[in-house]
This record gives C-alpha cells, sequence and structure tokens, in this order.
C-alpha cells in the first residue's frame, strides 16, 4: 500500500489566526482555475469554511431546499423521479447531509465534555487507536474515510474514552480536507483535555482519488499533529511504537 505522509505540528501559539495553505511541493500541480484546487489539495483556512448565516434556517428548512435542489439535478441528469427506485432519493439525500453525514458542521452538535480527575496518577501516554471515521472531501464531495490514532499524557484529568470518539466525529461530518481535519482534533483535543500533549495520526482514503482523476485505489494519505510532550523525538518513537505493534496483531 502507497502512503502519503504530511506532518502537522502547529501548536495554536504559532497561528496567530493566520491563513493556512499546505505545500505539496512532490505534487507538480499548477493550478490555474477552480477545476484544478482539488488535485491541488488546497486548504485556506483551519476553520470549515462557513458563512455567519449558516444556522440561520431550521434543519428541516435546509433538508426541504435541498431535497428540492436535488431533484432538479436528478432532472439535469436525465433520472426519471417518477420511478419507485428514485422518486424518495432528493428527501433520502437531504436528509442524510443534514442530520447525518455533514452534522458537525451544526456547533449544536459539538460533543460535551467533562473531565475527571486523574485519580490513579497514571503520567504516561494514553492511547486511543484505530477510531473509524467517514468524511467527506469538500472538492468533489466524495466520501474520505480510515483511521484516527489519538494520544495525550494527562495534565491532572482525564475524559471518557468514547468521548474522544466523539470529537472525531464531529469533525468528520463535515466537509472536509484531510490536514485540516487533524489539527482540528488535535487543537479542540487539547482544549477539552487542558494539556498541551496530544498527538493525532489520520490514515485516510480519498475516494477522490481512487474513483476519478488518477484513479488510484491502493493509495492512503496519513497526517499528523503532535504537541506539547510528542514534540520529542522520543515520544513520538515511542507511541509510533505502540501502533507498531498493534497492527503487528493483525
Amino acid at each position: 500500500m502507497k502512503q502519503k505522509e504530511i506532518l502537522l505540528s502547529i501548536p495554536p501559539k504559532n497561528l496567530n489566526g493566520q491563513t493556512l495553505k499546505i505545500d505539496h511541493s512532490n505534487d507538480h500541480c499548477d493550478c490555474h482555475d477552480e477545476d484544478d484546487f482539488g488535485d491541488a489539495h488546497l486548504l485556506t483556512s483551519l476553520d470549515t469554511p462557513l458563512r455567519e448565516d449558516a444556522f440561520a434556517i431550521s434543519d428541516e428548512d435546509k433538508i426541504a431546499k435541498i431535497t428540492e435542489h436535488f431533484k432538479e439535478i436528478m432532472n439535469i441528469l436525465g433520472l426519471d423521479l417518477q420511478d419507485d427506485s428514485l422518486k424518495g432519493t432528493p428527501k433520502r439525500v437531504a436528509k442524510m447531509y443534514v442530520k447525518e453525514i455533514f452534522s458537525g458542521l451544526n456547533p449544536a452538535n459539538k460533543p460535551a465534555v467533562t473531565l475527571f480527575d486523574n485519580k490513579y496518577r497514571y503520567n504516561e501516554m494514553l492511547v486511543e487507536k484505530d477510531i473509524t471515521f467517514h468524511s467527506c472531501c469538500e472538492h468533489h464531495f466524495v466520501p474520505i474515510y480510515g483511521k484516527v490514532h489519538v494520544a495525550y499524557v494527562s495534565s491532572g484529568q482525564v475524559i471518557g474514552l468514547s468521548k474522544i470518539n466523539r470529537i472525531v466525529q464531529y469533525f468528520a461530518k463535515r466537509p472536509q480536507v484531510q490536514e485540516r481535519m487533524t489539527v482540528q482534533i488535535g487543537n479542540e483535543l487539547k482544549k477539552a483535555l487542558k494539556t498541551d500533549s496530544v498527538a493525532v495520526i489520520v490514515d485516510a482514503f480519498h475516494m477522490c482519488v481512487s474513483t476519478r482523476g488518477v484513479q488510484d485505489v491502493n493509495s492512503s494519505t496519513i497526517t499528523s499533529f503532535y504537541s506539547g510532550i510528542f514534540e520529542e523525538e522520543n515520544k513520538r518513537n515511542e507511541l509510533l511504537q505502540y501502533l507498531s505493534l498493534s497492527a503487528g496483531k493483525g
């Protein structure tokens, strides 16, 4: 399996609100117009691009509007919306967009986090591996899917393990760029856990690569976020050894 690794070790203190662009110097892609942006994997911001009025209408209104617009897309494609198999598709797609695969756009769906005292005085890294996620490429609106590995060192408090998964899913369930998602998860975990020592590794397949364009079905992309103690090489190597050992059990 071919893998492409993008290392993201960007503490919030270094961001200063600046726009982040990832330069894939090995891609040899000269972008000229909007059609090329997806192949260049352009990342314009660490925040998901949202209008100020993104939540001015209810989910029900969004579903109704998307239903009508998707009907028109299907009509343009020449599909027969009177067919029993197709006539319910526009509403199914609309509900899926709003309630499921893009539900992470709405801050109301952000998982609540409760911290607990680290009574066991466990001061080594805690690793939550193989968190399965499904997201959506914001350039072509096709799936990104794979696994997220998360590690942190407690600063005195800990989090329920399921909450780590929920934070990953929250940022995955929106149109995404993998680099952005990696940093968003890392920054949110630092904030939620009140610790600087967080690591996030994402290994994902992109259907915009496997089903269109180059149509490479074997390659995956790896991104990583290291902060605090994980900026030290020995701690990164320790984490990677844990993940390597666990992978060998399969």
